[in-house]
């Protein structure tokens, strides 16, 4: 089961995560604001607000988005890049 362990919030809605199989990864969230459920993700302070829960990440108001979701939509984050990032 794919579970995320850490998430950093990044310029441009995007996510820096890492998985349980170490891997990192970056998930662009612009895509998702447009649907109800993360609208209150426009405010850049609440996308900040994003932490690690029960494998996922989560936000205020209950906001949380699929683990498997954000593993299959997000691209390959070579190490020396993410340290850049």
């Amino acid at each position: 089961m794919i579970e995320v362990t850490s998430v950093s919030p990044q310029e441009e809605y995007k996510l820096l995560l890492t998985f349980n199989t170490g891997e990192m990864r970056c998930f662009d969230m612009k895509p998702y604001l447009q649907y109800p459920v993360f609208r209150d993700l426009k405010n850049i302070i609440i996308f900040k607000k994003a932490k690690v829960q029960y494998g996922t990440v989560t936000w205020p108001n209950e906001i949380d988005i699929a683990p498997e979701t954000l593993y299959g939509e997000s691209f390959d984050v070579p190490a020396l890049t993410a340290a850049s990032i």
